[in-house]
C-alpha cells in the first residue's frame, strides 16, 4: 500500500494578474460614477439657486437713463432695462464707496465677454458679492444706435447679464466727451458715491486694489486720481474745454 502523507497540505489558488486588473478597473469605475453623481447633484443645486431667486421679482441692476419723459412710442434707450428719467427729483441714490463705469461700445462684445471671464462678475449674484466685498459697484456704460439689429442684440445681452447703464446718447467715437459728461451726470444722480471712476473695456482691473486705494484717508475731500490728458492743459476761460490752473496737478 502506498504510504500516507505525513501531513495534510492546503493549496490556495493564486489570483491571476488579469483578475486583479479587472477588480481594480471595477473599483475605479465605481469611484468615477460616484464622483460624477456628486458633481451632478452639486450642479443641480447651483442651478436651482438663481432660479429660486428669480421668483422674488428682483429689481434689475441694469438701468436705462433718459433725460426727459417720452410717450410710449418714444423708443427708450434700453428696452428690457429699468428705465430712469433724470431730473424728476425722485431718484433713489444707491450708497457705495465708488461707482465704476466701464466704457464700451457695440463692437466690443468680445471685450465684455473677456472681462466677464476674468475680473468682472458674469452674474447678478457675483456683482452683489463684489460690491459687498469692495464697496464698489460696476456697470458697462453704453449709448444707443439707430441700428435695430445692434439694439436687439444689446437688449438680449442686458437680459442675460444685467450689468449695464444705458445712456440716452448716440454711441459714436467722436461724441466720447458728451458720453463722458452724460455718464458722470447719470452716475451722480443714481449713486451716492464718494468716488466716480471711468475706465475702458480693454483693461484688466483689480477691484481689491482699487478699493484699497480709494479707501485711503485724504486731506482733500475732492480728489482727482488719474491723468486728465497728455500735452498742454488749456487754462484760457474763452476756450470750450478750459480748466482753471489751480484745480489740477500736472501728470508726470
Amino acid at each position: 500500500m502506498p504510504s500516507s502523507p505525513k501531513g495534510a497540505r492546503v493549496f490556495y489558488p493564486r489570483a491571476s494578474p488579469s483578475s486583479l486588473s479587472l477588480t481594480a478597473r471595477s473599483v475605479l469605475l465605481v469611484l468615477f460614477l460616484l464622483c460624477a453623481l456628486a458633481g451632478l447633484v452639486i450642479g443641480l443645486i447651483a442651478i436651482s439657486r438663481p432660479l429660486r431667486g428669480s421668483n422674488c421679482n428682483l429689481k434689475p441692476r441694469s438701468v436705462s437713463v433718459v433725460w426727459e419723459r417720452r410717450d410710449s412710442n418714444g423708443g427708450g434707450v434700453g428696452d428690457g432695462a429699468n428705465a430712469v428719467v433724470l431730473g424728476g427729483g425722485d431718484e433713489k441714490r444707491h450708497k457705495v464707496m465708488g461707482f465704476v463705469g466701464i466704457f464700451t461700445g457695440f463692437g466690443s462684445v468680445g471685450r465684455r465677454q473677456a472681462l466677464r471671464q476674468t475680473w468682472f462678475p458674469s452674474d447678478r449674484q457675483g456683482l452683489e458679492r463684489l460690491e459687498e466685498a469692495t464697496g464698489l459697484a460696476f456697470r458697462f456704460i453704453i449709448g444707443k444706435t439707430s441700428d435695430g439689429k445692434k439694439m436687439s442684440e444689446l437688449k438680449n445681452e442686458v437680459s442675460d447679464y444685467d450689468d449695464f447703464m444705458l445712456l440716452d446718447i448716440v454711441e459714436e467715437y467722436s461724441k466720447l466727451p458728451y458720453k463722458t459728461l452724460a455718464f458722470f451726470k447719470a452716475a451722480y444722480a443714481l449713486f451716492d458715491s464718494e468716488f466716480y471712476v471711468k475706465a475702458d473695456d480693454d483693461i484688466y482691473l483689480r477691484p481689491d486694489r482699487l478699493s484699497i486705494l480709494l479707501a485711503k484717508e485724504r486731506s482733500n475731500p475732492q480728489t482727482y486720481i488719474g491723468c486728465m490728458k497728455k500735452g498742454p492743459v488749456f487754462t484760457d476761460p474763452k476756450l470750450k474745454w478750459s480748466v482753471m490752473s489751480n484745480s489740477f496737478h500736472r501728470c508726470k
